[in-house]
């Protein structure tokens, strides 16, 4: 049965994707491996999957590369997300979409990326199926860069928590702290929630770095947590916050006019303050949620 290749690219998975695209290509879509685009007559995203595809059989041959271009090393990575020539035909081969004249834009690209995802479990982890560790390893497979998060074989020796799945090839490591990895994918999980459930964005995980103790590849999946959010649609005279700031807009100046009328104007001035910039940033996160909730109902 033939796979049909993603429309569009969700939220949570381009957030993913992006991390890779900064650890893969930091310098875009037109790269190839070593920063070698330099080379080329003609920038990737110009160029058609086949032709691609055809100049991967000499970028990937150590003889070709020395010989024309003075390198030692070869590798056929190409693009955004570095997609490997085998790669390539093997998605050709199952995405009849997909032939020799596509251009090899930056939004197929993407489409690509996302598709690498989906076979390498993306929708089980969002799900609860797979863990950090499990995805993590399979992320770690697609991607060279990436780093085990835990200690387990490699495809050439054992490797330990932070080395890539490739370490002993003699061409790949790992370029990225899995601690970095792992706060990247709880923020993505959080993300996948937000988009669902109607989370609040005050819950979505930091960028910088949480470490979480090493666990091994076959452990359990770690279940989503479950979440009751107050949901960001609903009218403004109906949010308890709002509520809550008007209640404290009253009471308080209420208080302060027992003891001085001074005090009085001074905390009328603060919290009236706090409480129109809290309404009115409530209003503008309620907008983009139901901006979020249309895109992807649709």
């Amino acid at each position: 049965m033939s796979a049909k290749l993603p429309e569009t690219v969700p939220l949570p998975a381009q957030n993913l994707l992006d991390f890779i695209g900064e650890i893969e290509a930091p310098k875009g879509f037109d790269t190839i491996f070593g920063n070698r685009q330099g080379k080329l007559r003609v920038p990737l995203t110009q160029m058609t999957y086949g032709d691609i595809i055809d100049a991967q059989a000499n970028w990937g041959n150590k003889t070709w590369v020395k010989k024309n271009w003075g390198y030692d090393t070869a590798s056929s990575a190409a693009g955004r997300y570095q997609f490997m020539r085998a790669t390539l035909q093997d998605i050709a081969k199952e995405v009849p979409s997909i032939d020799g004249r596509t251009i090899f834009s930056s939004g197929l690209q993407n489409k690509l990326g996302y598709y690498l995802l989906l076979r390498r479990g993306y929708a089980d982890f969002i799900s609860g199926k797979l863990n950090l560790v499990q995805f993590g390893l399979k992320l770690a497979q697609e991607w060279a860069s990436f780093p085990v998060l835990s200690d387990t074989k490699g495809k050439h020796r054992q490797v330990v928590r932070g080395q890539s799945y490739y370490a002993g090839d003699g061409l790949n490591k790992a370029l990225v702290r899995p601690e970095r990895v792992e706060a990247r994918l709880r923020h993505v999980l959080d993300l996948a929630r937000l988009v669902t459930v109607g989370d609040t964005p005050a819950t979505i995980s930091p960028a910088p770095a949480r470490p979480e103790p090493d666990a091994a590849v076959n452990t359990a999946p770690v279940p989503a947590e479950k979440v009751d959010p107050e949901k960001l649609d609903k009218p403004l005279l109906k949010s308890k916050t709002v509520w809550q700031w008007i209640i404290t807009t009253i009471v308080v100046p209420l208080v302060a006019l027992i003891t001085n009328p001074w005090v009085q104007a001074f905390l009328i001035a603060i919290v009236a303050g706090f409480a129109i910039y809290a309404i009115k940033r409530r209003s503008d996160i309620a907008k983009v949620y139901r901006d979020l909730k249309a895109e992807f109902d649709a």
